[in-house]
C-alpha cells in the first residue's frame, strides 16, 4: 500500500510538502455523486497553514489519483490537556471536483448574467442532444466549464475526450441544480459522468458503466462479501399521470389558451403484482415531441416502482478487485447465502486505512435506499419467500 496526500491551491498548484502522520483515512468515491473523504493527522503548523480555504486535496494510491477536490471542511481541531500533550489533532473533510459543479445551477439563459435574465416571462433552458453525453456536457459547460460566464467558470475545468453514448435525448432546465439535470438525463440510459484530474486539467466525462455480471461476483464462498441487506414494500405509483402543454392560466389576445394541455400515461406493469397506484406529474411548458413527457413518467419510476431495496458490503481480493476489475456505475452479480443471485450497480467504492492496519477497500452494490429495477424486485420477493419458508421449518 502507497497513499500519498497533497494539497493544491485552486489552479491545482501542489503547495507544501506532503500531510505525514496522518492516523486515520476514509474516502468513499460515488456514482453520480460528490465524493466523500475524511483524514486525521497532528495539527502541526505546517499541515494547518495548508489546511486553509480554496484549497484542494489530492489523495494517491499507488501512484495513481483516487480522489481529487476541494476541502469542505478545512479543520475540525481538537486539543485537550489529558488526551494529548502535543499541538492537537486536526481532521479535514474533503470531496472530488465534482462538489464544485454540484453548487451550480442550470440559468434558462446561461450566456447572460442572472441579474440580466429576461424578466417578462419564465424562460425554460430546452437543449435537445444527438445523444445523451453530448447534453450532459453541453449542460456542463455553459453553466460553469469552458463555455461559461467568465465569473461562473471553475478553474481549469475542461471536458473530457467523447466516449459517444447515450441515445438522443431532450431536456428542459430553469435554475435547477445542474447536477440534478446531469442525472436526469443520464438516467434513461444509465449513464455515469465524473472528474478526474490529469496535470493541470479538471477534466469532466460522461460514460457508459459496463455490464459485468459474467465476471464481477460476489459470494461468501468466494470470501468478498461481507454483508446483505433487504427490504420490499408496495409502489407508490404505478401510473404516472404527465400533464405537460401551456399553462391554461396563459392566454391569446382573444382570451383563449395559448396552447392545448397535453396528456400522456405511463405503465409500470406493477399493478399486476400489487394494485393500481395514481400519481400526476406537472409538466406545464414541455410537450412530448422529442419524448419529454414520457421520460419524465419513466424517470419517476425510478420513486415509485415496488420499494425492493438491496443493500450489500463486499471487499476486494485478489482476484476481484475494485479499480481494475469492476468501476462504479458497472453492473455486478451478487450471490446470496441462500444461493439466490441479484444483479445491481456498483453505488460506491471506498477506501479507509490506517498506517498499522494498512488499507481495505470495499464497495456498495445497490442503494441502500431503493433499488427499484423489475429484476431486483423479482429476486427479493423470491428471497423473502424462501426465507418465510425456512422459518416455517
Amino acid at each position: 500500500m502507497t497513499l500519498q496526500l497533497l494539497v493544491t491551491d485552486r489552479n491545482l498548484n501542489f503547495i507544501g510538502d506532503p500531510l505525514a502522520r496522518w492516523s486515520k483515512l476514509a474516502c468513499d468515491v460515488n456514482f453520480n455523486v460528490p465524493a466523500s473523504g475524511s483524514v486525521t493527522l497532528p495539527a502541526w503548523p505546517e499541515h494547518m497553514e495548508l489546511l486553509q480555504p480554496g484549497n484542494r486535496l489530492v489523495l494517491v494510491r499507488n501512484g495513481t489519483i483516487w480522489c481529487a477536490g476541494p476541502l469542505e471542511e478545512p479543520q475540525n481541531y481538537v486539543w485537550d490537556l489529558e488526551g494529548n500533550s502535543g499541538p492537537g489533532t486536526v481532521t479535514v473533510a474533503f470531496t472530488d471536483d465534482l462538489a464544485r459543479i454540484a453548487g451550480y445551477l442550470t440559468y434558462p439563459e446561461p450566456a447572460k448574467a442572472f441579474a440580466s435574465q429576461t424578466k417578462t416571462s419564465n424562460v425554460n433552458r430546452q437543449i435537445t442532444a444527438t445523444n445523451a453525453e453530448a447534453l450532459i456536457r453541453q449542460l456542463v459547460s455553459e453553466n460553469c466549464g469552458p463555455s461559461a460566464l467568465s465569473a461562473r467558470r471553475i478553474e481549469h475545468l475542461v471536458l473530457d475526450a467523447l466516449a459517444g453514448v447515450g441515445g438522443t435525448r431532450s431536456i428542459t432546465t430553469r435554475f435547477e441544480p445542474l447536477l440534478d439535470a446531469c442525472r436526469t438525463a443520464a438516467a434513461t440510459d444509465g449513464l455515469g459522468f465524473r472528474t478526474r484530474q490529469v496535470d493541470d486539467e479538471i477534466r469532466f466525462g460522461v460514460y457508459a458503466p459496463a455490464d459485468r455480471t459474467a465476471t464481477a461476483r460476489f459470494s461468501t464462498g468466494l470470501g468478498n462479501l461481507r454483508s446483505v441487506a433487504f427490504t420490499m414494500a408496495a409502489p407508490l405509483a404505478t401510473s404516472e399521470l404527465v400533464m405537460g402543454g401551456d399553462d391554461p392560466a396563459q392566454e391569446t389576445a382573444e382570451g383563449e389558451p395559448a396552447n392545448e394541455r397535453l396528456f400522456v400515461e405511463i405503465n409500470s406493469g406493477a399493478a399486476a403484482d400489487w394494485y393500481r397506484v395514481e400519481k400526476l406529474i406537472e409538466e406545464s411548458g414541455k410537450d412530448d415531441s422529442k419524448g419529454e413527457l414520457t421520460q419524465a413518467g419513466t424517470l419517476a419510476f425510478g420513486d415509485d416502482n415496488p420499494q425492493a431495496s438491496l443493500s450489500t458490503l463486499t471487499i476486494d481480493t485478489d482476484d476481484l478487485k475494485a479499480g481494475r476489475d469492476y468501476q462504479l456505475g458497472d453492473r455486478v452479480t451478487v450471490v446470496l447465502p441462500t444461493g439466490l443471485e441479484v444483479t445491481d450497480v456498483v453505488q460506491t467504492i471506498r477506501l479507509e486505512a490506517t498506517p498499522d492496519e494498512g488499507e481495505l477497500v470495499t464497495a456498495v452494490i445497490g442503494n441502500s435506499d431503493k433499488t427499484t429495477t423489475t429484476a431486483t424486485v423479482r429476486a427479493v420477493r423470491d428471497l423473502a419467500r424462501r426465507l418465510g419458508r425456512l422459518e416455517a421449518r
